[in-house]
């Protein structure tokens, strides 16, 4: 706001628009967010042009389509092994027409980052998408930011490169504080309210929560995500990070960032302000709109999600958070104040501990329980604001071991 000290995400900052559509490369453009991006820049025409593709390479056939549909100039895939298959899809489709540029390989989604654009819309999954996020800010492009782990692993290292107003972020819950937030300066703010779903465990014990399923956590009541995001909103771990997001984005201290719990998920998020007033922002479930402010602000999108119908009752509910059952919040507010690489430590060792998780191999109240040992194992973190790249993937590299470890021997505990 407009008078905090060199914001990421300022709502205030005057955008220079440009005449015509504005040029976006979609990072993550087979995943959750890639998709429902595309769907709007295709309703939007004469607004956004898509011209840069990347993905993991997990689905070849639908990112051939994307870049034919969109005549894109480039496409990008992590997994080179993938590279022919996408080469022949792509042939397929084009015909006689040359194909876009190809690219693949681990840098591949960080060299389209800094290609010419307007926008880049990071909507990639996982700490890997750090390497993208700087690029894109290296290049001056405008950032609209799905990928929080960037953000959360490597903090410093984002707000060392963004400039004032450079980041839209693109989560539901900062994208409401985003909009929010243009109602007041920072002197103003009392506090910033954090809502969640609850997830599909909302309401059970820790001890109930020992033999759920798979199944049952991927089973969200409200929003339709990719397995990963959605195991992090039934463990909150995802709440966790938004926490800390919060406190990069915004300058704000950890104890003035609460989490309410609200399972109709209407509200996405709160700004409660020095007076009194707090400003919601609701919609309902739906990314359309916190995609539409990434890459479209400051102008609004036309119909880029749905809005409530006021001549039907509704009732709109919100409850304290357990946490004791679901202790990520805290933990995620106790990294966040370590800093330096316990961030990193953090995201890491539960990224790791998901995809045990998912595969079978780890109970889920195992998830926490082991994120929570690695944390206390790596200790206090020494690199404070001198933290670079190499010390981020070095505490990464370890996390993930480290949790591997613990989570093999929980399991063979559990089973003795």
């Amino acid at each position: 706001m407009s008078d905090r000290p060199s914001p990421l995400a300022d709502p205030h900052i005057a955008f220079d628009v440009s005449e015509g559509r504005r040029d976006i490369v979609v990072l993550g453009s087979t995943g959750s967010i890639g998709t429902q991006a595309i769907d709007l820049v295709l309703r939007n025409p004469d607004r956004f042009r898509v011209t840069a593709l990347a993905a993991s390479g997990g689905r070849v056939g639908l990112l051939a389509e994307q870049a034919h549909r969109l005549k894109v100039a480039a496409v990008a895939v992590a997994r080179e092994e993938v590279l022919p298959e996408l080469r022949e899809a792509l042939t397929a489709l084009y015909g006689s027409e040359p194909l876009p540029e190809l690219l693949a390989g681990p840098d591949a989604a960080t060299q389209l980052a800094a290609s010419p654009c307007h926008t880049v819309l990071n909507g990639i999954t996982g700490s890997i998408g750090l390497a993208p996020t700087l690029a894109a800010l290296e290049a001056g492009r405008t950032l609209a930011l799905a990928n929080k782990e960037s953000l959360i692993v490597g903090g410093p290292l984002v707000k060392a490169l963004a400039k004032p107003g450079q980041i839209i972020p693109v989560d539901s819950e900062h994208a409401a504080l985003f909009q929010a937030l243009a109602a007041g300066t920072r002197a103003d703010v009392r506090k910033l309210v954090v809502t969640a779903s609850g997830g599909p465990f909302r309401g059970r014990t820790r001890e109930q929560l020992a033999h759920v399923t798979r199944e049952d956590a991927l089973a969200h009541p409200t929003w339709a995500m990719g397995p990963v995001i959605t195991v992090n909103s039934a463990t909150l771990v995802n709440k966790g990070l938004e926490v800390i997001e919060a406190h990069l984005l915004y300058d704000i201290p950890f104890d003035r960032i609460e989490v309410v719990v609200h399972p109709q998920s209407y509200v996405h998020s709160m700004v409660e302000f020095t007076d009194g007033s707090t400003l919601a922002q609701a919609t309902p479930p739906d990314m359309g709109g916190p995609i539409a402010i990434g890459i479209g602000w400051p102008e609004r999108v036309p119909d880029a999600a749905p809005a409530f119908d006021w001549s039907k009752a509704s009732t709109w509910e919100f409850f304290p958070l357990d946490t004791e059952a679901f202790p990520s919040v805290g933990l995620a507010r106790h990294v966040g104040e370590l800093g330096g690489t316990a961030p990193a430590v953090f995201n890491a060792a539960n990224e790791e501990c998901v995809e045990a998780f998912l595969a079978g191999r780890l109970p889920f109240n195992g998830i926490m329980d082991t994120v929570t040992a690695v944390v206390a194992e790596h200790g206090v973190p020494g690199t404070g604001t001198s933290l670079t790249v190499p010390d981020v993937l070095e505490a990464e590299t370890w996390a993930r071991a480290r949790a591997r470890e613990l989570a093999v021997k929980a399991t063979a505990e559990a089973r003795a």
